[in-house]
C-alpha cells in the first residue's frame, strides 16, 4: 500500500480525541482488509486520510466474528465492532445496529457502503440530522445468486437507500444512468484504485508448476462472471493457455466446471489465492487479462489488472466498457472468445496494453479515489 503510518499509537489516539467532524463508514466486514473491494476502498480511505494528516475523526465499524482481535485504531481511525458476520442474511443486522450506533455516537456523516442495512434508514432520517452517503454497489437485486425473497428485499433496499440518501455513490457510469432513468436521482461516479495491486512485493508461484505463457483470470466461479464460457473457449485453444483463480469447491456450478474441465491440459484451475504478492506475480507473467464480469459495476478486478499493462480481453456489456473507456478486447461468446486470442497480433497487443495503463494511472489510483471520497464527504 502506499500511504503508511509512523505515528506512535498514542499520537493517533490524541489526534482522534482532537478532530471536530465525525465521519462513520459502515458496510465492511472491516480493517485491516481482509476480504474483498469494500474493505480494500475502506482501508485505502484510512490510508490517505493518515498520510494528508486530514482532520476529520473516523470510525469504521468491524465485524468482531472476522477480528478475534479487536485493536481499538487503525492508523487514523477508529474501529468499533458488531458482533454479527458483515455478509450473508446476517449483514442486514450488521448494517443496521452498525446505523444505529454511527446515530448515537453523534457522527455527522455515514458512508454506507451496500444497502443491505437501507431498511433501518427511514428511522435514522427521523431521530437526526446525520447525512448520510450510501455506495450502492453493482445492483445487487440482478445478480443471478439472489433469487424470491431476497431478490425483492434488495432492490426494496436499494430504492430506500436512493431515495433517503442525501448522496448516492456509483461505481460505474452505467450505475449512474440506472440510477438516473429508474430513479430520477443524480449520484456521484466514483470508483475504485488499483494501484495496491502494483505496490506489493511480488512472491513466488513456484509451487504452482505452471506453463510459461498463460492467459489469466480471477473471479468468484458464478455464472454470472462466464466461467463457462470463458474455459469452453480455452479448452479449444491448445496453443493458449489459461490460469484462472476462484473458488471453485463453494457451488456447484464450480464444482461441475472443474470435473467438466479436469483433464483438459491447457487448463490450471487454481483455488482462492489471497497471497497479494503470489497475485502479482500471476498477473505480470501474464500474457492478457480475462474478465467475464457481467455484472456489478465496476470490478475492483479488473481495475487492479488494468496497472499491469497487459491487454484486457472482457465480455462485452456497459459496466466493462466504461470501465475501460472501450479500449479492452471485447467477447460476448465463447466464439468471439476464440477467434479473439487466435487473431491477437503483437502490436494490437503492446497497444492495449499501454491504452489500459494510461487509463488505470488516471482514474483507478487510490489518490484519485480517496480525493473524490472525502470531497464529498466533507462536513458543510
Amino acid at each position: 500500500m502506499y500511504y503508511r503510518s509512523y505515528r506512535s499509537g498514542s499520537e493517533n489516539e490524541m489526534r482522534i480525541s482532537l478532530a471536530s467532524h465525525k465521519i462513520a463508514i459502515l458496510g465492511t466486514v472491516g480493517v485491516p482488509a481482509i476480504y474483498g473491494g469494500f474493505e480494500t476502498l475502506a482501508e485505502n480511505l484510512i490510508q490517505y486520510h493518515e498520510a494528508m494528516s486530514l482532520p476529520e475523526l473516523i470510525t469504521i465499524y468491524c465485524s468482531s466474528r472476522s477480528y478475534p482481535l479487536r485493536q481499538r485504531v487503525f492508523l487514523s481511525a477508529q474501529l468499533k465492532y458488531v458482533p454479527f458476520n458483515a455478509n450473508g442474511v446476517q449483514s442486514i443486522f450488521y448494517d443496521i445496529i452498525s446505523l444505529i450506533s454511527a446515530v448515537w455516537n453523534r457522527n455527522d456523516v455515514i458512508l454506507l457502503l451496500g444497502v443491505s442495512g437501507a431498511i433501518a434508514l427511514p428511522f435514522v432520517k427521523i431521530f437526526s440530522s446525520i447525512r448520510i452517503v450510501t455506495n450502492i454497489d453493482g445492483i445487487e437485486w440482478r445478480r443471478e445468486k439472489w433469487k424470491g425473497l431476497a431478490k425483492h428485499f434488495l432492490r426494496f433496499s436499494e430504492k430506500i437507500a436512493v431515495r433517503l440518501s442525501h448522496d448516492i455513490i456509483s461505481d460505474n457510469q452505467a450505475i449512474a444512468e440506472y440510477v438516473k432513468q429508474t430513479y430520477a436521482v443524480n449520484s456521484h461516479v466514483i470508483a475504485y484504485g488499483g494501484d495496491h495491486a502494483l505496490a506489493i512485493e511480488a512472491s513466488s508461484v513456484d509451487e504452482y508448476q505452471l506453463p510459461k505463457s498463460y492467459s489469466f483470470s480471477v473471479c468468484r466461479i458464478e455464472p454470472e462472471n462466464n466461467v463457462h464460457v470463458i474455459l469452453e473457449a480455452f479448452s479449444k485453444l491448445k496453443s493458449h493457455n489459461l490460469v484462472m483463480v476462484g473458488n471453485w469447491k463453494n457451488s456447484e456450478y464450480g464444482r461441475s466446471l472443474c470435473r467438466q474441465y479436469f483433464d483438459c491440459g491447457n487448463l490450471f484451475l487454481l483455488d482462492p489465492i489471497y497471497d497479494l504478492g503470489k497475485l502479482k506475480t500471476l498477473r505480470s507473467n501474464a500474457f492478457c487479462y480475462v474478465h467475464g464480469h457481467s455484472a456489478g459495476g465496476t470490478n475492483p478486478s479488473l481495475v487492479e489488472a488494468m496497472h499491469f499493462g497487459k491487454p484486457v480481453v472482457a465480455f462485452d456489456c456497459e459496466f466493462n466498457r466504461n470501465t475501460t473507456e472501450n479500449h479492452a478486447l471485447f467477447f460476448k461468446s465463447s466464439l468471439d472468445l476464440r477467434h479473439l486470442m487466435e487473431t491477437l497480433e503483437k502490436g494490437e497487443v503492446s497497444k492495449a496494453g499501454q491504452d489500459m495503463t494510461e487509463i488505470a494511472n488516471r482514474r483507478y489510483t487510490w489518490r484519485v479515489i480517496a480525493q473524490q471520497y472525502f470531497a464529498l464527504l466533507k462536513v458543510n
